[in-house]
C-alpha cells in the first residue's frame, strides 16, 4: 500500500506478443491439472500479455494485440500461488485466476507457443516477489531495530587472548656477531691460547740477567745476528809487532 503523499508507479516486468487462452473445465477433484485435458489446438482467445507491477502485487494482462484493449487481468499477491499454477504435464502451460472489477474470478488456461517465453514469464514473477521479500525483511528491521541479534564481543569468563609479536628478523641479522660472545677477538689459527705472563717467569728472566754467565750466551747470540758489533783491526795488531821487533834491535 501506498503512503499518503506517494503514489505507486506501475512498471512493466515482462512483454509476450503472443499468448492463447483456452477455457478449462472445471476441477473435479485435488488432482493436478493436465493441459492435455485441453483443447490446444482450437484457442478460445489469442492476444499479447503483459506481466507488470505496482508496489508489492504484479499484474498478469492480457491485451489485444493492435488497439491494446484490455481482455482480463489477474492480480498476483504471492508466487507460487493459486493464482498462477503450472501444469503437471507441460512447460509452457498455465492456469491463470483473472478477476473482473466487481471481485468476480474465473479460472482460465494460457500457453505458449515457444518454450522460452514460458521461461521469461515464470522467471519474471519470481524476481518480483524476491524483491518484496527483501523489502518486507528490511521494513520489519527499520520498525523493530532492537529486536535483531546482537554480537557480543566482550570475553566470556575464563577467556584470554595470546598475541605473538614476532621480533624483526633484519635487526639481528645486522648486528655483528663475536666468537666469544662477550666481544673479544676470535682465537688465533693455531687453536689454544698462550697463557698470561706470570709472577715467575718474571723473576726467572731478572736472575737470569743478574748471573752473567747466562748473560754471556745471550749476548753471543745477539752478536751472531746482529752486525752491531764492529771486528777487531788485524792491520793495527801487525803494525805494532813490526815496530816492536824494530825496537828490539840494538845498534851496534
Amino acid at each position: 500500500m501506498a503512503s499518503e503523499g506517494q503514489v505507486d508507479y506501475e512498471s512493466v516486468l515482462c512483454v509476450k506478443p503472443e499468448v492463447n487462452v483456452y477455457r478449462i473445465p472445471p476441477r473435479a477433484s485435488n488432482r493436478a491439472v493436465r493441459a492435455a485435458d485441453w483443447k490446444l489446438d482450437a484457442p478460445d482467445w489469442t492476444g499479447r500479455m503483459r506481466v507488470t507491477a505496482r508496489g508489492k502485487v504484479a499484474y498478469v494482462k492480457l491485451e489485444d494485440k493492435v488497439s491494446g484493449e484490455l481482455f482480463a487481468q489477474a492480480p498476483v499477491e504471492e508466487y507460487p500461488g493459486i493464482t498462477v499454477e503450472t501444469v503437471s504435464d507441460s512447460s509452457r502451460y498455465f492456469v491463470l485466476r483473472i478477476q473482473d472489477d466487481n471481485g468476480r474470478s474465473a479460472f482460465i488456461g494460457i500457453g505458449f507457443g515457444d518454450r522460452g517465453d514460458a521461461f521469461d514469464f515464470n522467471v519474471a514473477l519470481q524476481d518480483h516477489f524476491k524483491w518484496v521479500k527483501q523489502e518486507n525483511e528490511f521494513t520489519k528491521q527499520a520498525q523493530a531495530p532492537d529486536s535483531a541479534p546482537k554480537l557480543d564481543l566482550g570475553f566470556k569468563e575464563g577467556q584470554t587472548i595470546t598475541l605473538n609479536i614476532g621480533q624483526s628478523k633484519k635487526k639481528d641479522r645486522s648486528r655483528p656477531q663475536s666468537s666469544g660472545g662477550l666481544g673479544f677477538l676470535p682465537p688465533p689459527p693455531g687453536g689454544k691460547l698462550a697463557p698470561p705472563p706470570s709472577s715467575r717467569a718474571t723473576n726467572l728472566n731478572t736472575q737470569t740477567t743478574a748471573g752473567g754467565a747466562d748473560t754471556g750466551c745471550l749476548l753471543d747470540l745477539d752478536s751472531s745476528n746482529s752486525n752491531s758489533v764492529a771486528p777487531s783491526n788485524p792491520t793495527s795488531t801487525a803494525n805494532n809487532d813490526l815496530w816492536g821487533d824494530f825496537d828490539s834491535v840494538t845498534l851496534k
